[in-house]
């Protein structure tokens, strides 16, 4: 995977953010089923849902997110993963996978992880048009045991999973990513391909559950 580049080895040294959790033993295996489909959170568009409710025929992209990490929102030399949404929204619909982001941070509520703040950032940085639940109390991240932001689980149509970890492998420049993971997993879903790789290493801050 392409190393972090000096600005954001320098936010890791400030602010404590790391590519993957240390003593998180727990976590779900390919081809596990996806845990609290009937959980009930709060969208964006003002509406109670639940996974069942945005998974497609083919199955559902779920993605923890948040409106805070810079790995997400991006900083000084890289522009995070957000803008890629949209278009991972509509790479899912293409093939019949609903999608969904999830803010899980609890501890940062008071500090622009709220619901207000989540649907202004929806709005001002062009994914008004996905599914933007909040996650109370980090509940379906704990479910997931997701770690980090972002953190990608993608299921098939019986709800399995078939690839979790990272979207690609350049949160710096969209331009210059050169292993599509995500992509390459949605389209050989659809095409009933063996997804290789099913795994790769999460990238981002830490969800910041309420201590």
């Amino acid at each position: 995977m392409k190393k972090i580049t000096l600005a954001l080895a320098a936010l890791v040294a400030a602010f404590g953010i790391y590519s993957f959790q240390q003593g998180t033993p727990e976590t779900l295996s390919i081809g596990d089923a996806a845990p609290s489909t009937t959980h009930k959170m709060k969208s964006t568009s003002g509406k109670d849902m639940m996974l069942n409710d945005i998974a497609m025929e083919n199955g559902l992209l779920v993605i923890f997110s948040c409106n805070t990490c810079p790995f997400v929102v991006g900083s000084d030399g890289s522009e995070g993963w957000e803008g890629r949404y949209s278009e991972l929204n509509k790479a899912a619909a293409s093939n019949g996978v609903g999608m969904v982001l999830v803010n899980s941070n609890e501890a940062k509520r008071e500090k622009g992880d709220n619901l207000e703040d989540m649907k202004q950032r929806a709005k001002d940085h062009g994914f008004a048009d996905c599914h933007y639940v909040l996650d109370a109390n980090s509940e379906l991240a704990n479910a997931f045991h997701a770690r980090t932001t972002p953190h990608v689980y993608l299921f098939n149509k019986d709800m399995k999973l078939v690839y979790k970890g990272a979207i690609d492998d350049n949160v710096e420049n969209s331009k210059k990513v050169k292993e599509h993971w995500l992509n390459n997993a949605l389209s050989n879903l659809k095409k009933g391909v063996a997804i290789d790789p099913a795994e790769t290493k999460p990238v981002g801050c830490s969800i910041k559950r309420a201590s």
